[in-house]
């Protein structure tokens, strides 16, 4: 009987890179870069390869209990707090004490950060550490910076425009399109325009905006799956494995902002040559001339010949990665919202969801709606909202109840035989009804009869 082996995506990442590595088509030194693996640790797990196979990239503790218990924490802070605390110990000398004495093996650090978070310690200021000239990268796609220009593009037209660019760290190969506004839409439709002329790069080296990266809570359901918040654009990238490096400074990405003032001083000036004065000639004007002057003058040869970019999976469509996700409920009447806007599932589909359960709604850069349940598209109709409203309307009104006729009480009614608390003749009120007169009472009080 043949074994099975079960393993997640980075090691299936690893058995593909070391595979090459065997056949003689990388480095080893080149394929630790690609696995973000330091040398020595990428020469340790290519010993494990090559004497065991496939089965030596499996992670050894798959299937054991973790050594750091969450009994094991809480007793070792238990013991902090009640002999060490009082006394001033560090967590380097503590974590000393708690093997000596008791046989708690816990690293300083992880005490540290234990004691940081219970609010037994506190962060004690470093100096700045030293800092350098970070070098290029060696391999095209290695590391592709990503950053959005506003600026004023038109000269006679004094409205912002954004520029979203992508240089390539190695090569300074670069890639531009101009929008209105540096938006998730804009993002996505450059990386893809990168994606068919060079491939997957390995990393994004972009800012801190919202765009990118997120700094929002967790919803339940990503703390119930145990994933860190992204935005759309994240999830874009998560799904062909690309990694988001955030930016702290201007000056870490200062290759791609120095791009930036290039485009600000040719582009402008080519686009004022040329006469453009919208968004679709300038972009025509950077796919057909400008990109590739700026890529003949300022590009230079990678330190590896090595490409990094990867192949678009098969069967992976890219309409379906950059595009917007949600998770919509479905009603009694098999109806969903979305965005202000009803969409009714058709009773034809197989694999019809029930209601009050969850599906899956996409929206293309094209605007186009697509409703998925377990990984099957459904049929699905749009519902205008004033259609909606106006046949509420009409069955409101076919529910308004008749009107009831008017309730006239009799001459005798007691109602009619006070006023002011004194009590009228009978004949007095047959006459006043009869003529069609009111009666008054003067201020001496006594009744009499008035005409209306």
């Amino acid at each position: 009987m043949e074994d099975y082996l079960t393993m997640n995506a980075k090691e299936r990442e690893r058995m593909r890179v070391l595979s090459k590595v065997k056949e003689g088509g990388m480095k080893l030194k080149e394929a630790s870069e690609l696995l973000s693996l330091g040398y020595r640790q990428c020469k340790r797990v290519w010993g494990q390869f090559l004497l065991e196979g496939d089965k030596g990239l499996i992670h050894r503790n798959r299937g054991k209990q973790s050594n750091h218990r969450k009994v094991f924490k809480e007793e070792a802070l238990e013991i902090y707090q009640k002999r060490y605390y009082n006394l001033g110990f560090g967590p380097t000398l503590a974590s000393e004490e708690l093997l000596e004495g008791y046989g708690y093996k816990v690293d300083h650090e992880t005490l540290r950060r234990w004691l940081i978070k219970e609010g037994l310690w506190q962060k004690k200021r470093k100096r700045p550490k030293h800092r350098k000239w970070r070098p290029r990268k060696e391999h095209f796609g290695e590391l592709v910076q990503m950053d959005g220009s506003i600026h004023c593009w038109f000269e006679e037209d004094e409205k912002r425009y954004c520029l979203m660019v992508m240089v390539d760290d190695a090569t300074g190969i670069t890639l531009a399109m101009l929008f209105e506004e540096e938006t998730t839409e804009g993002a996505m439709i450059v990386l893809w325009e990168w994606i068919k002329r060079y491939g997957i790069p390995k990393a994004l080296y972009t800012d801190r905006k919202n765009i990118y990266i997120t700094d929002r809570e967790p919803t339940t359901e990503e703390l119930l799956e145990a994933k860190t918040p992204r935005t759309a654009f994240g999830k874009a990238c998560e799904k062909i494995g690309v990694v988001i490096i955030p930016a702290y400074s201007p000056q870490a990405k200062g290759r791609i902002e120095r791009k930036n003032s290039v485009f600000q001083d040719r582009f402008v000036k080519g686009l004022r040559l040329q006469e453009i004065k919208s968004i679709e000639g300038a972009n025509k004007l950077l796919e057909n001339e400008f990109l590739d002057k700026i890529n003949k003058k300022f590009c230079s040869p990678p330190g590896s010949k090595v490409d990094f970019h990867r192949e678009v999976p098969e069967g992976m469509d890219l309409k379906e990665v950059f595009c917007f996700e949600e998770h919509r409920k479905v009603n009694n009447d098999w109806t969903i919202r979305y965005h202000n806007r009803i969409f009714q599932i058709r009773k034809e589909n197989k694999n019809l969801p029930p209601s009050k359960k969850e599906v899956l709604v996409r929206k293309f850069l094209c605007g186009s709606i697509h409703i998925y349940y377990r990984g099957e598209e459904l049929l699905f109709d749009e519902i205008s909202i004033e259609w909606l409203r106006q046949n509420q309307c009409e069955d409101k009104k076919t529910e308004q109840k008749p009107e009831r006729n008017k309730y006239i009480p009799s001459i005798d009614h007691p109602w009619r035989r006070f006023v002011f608390g004194r009590e009228k003749s009978l004949a007095v009120l047959r006459t006043a009804n009869y003529n069609n007169e009111r009666i008054i009472t003067n201020d001496q009080g006594k009744e009499d009869i008035s005409k209306e």
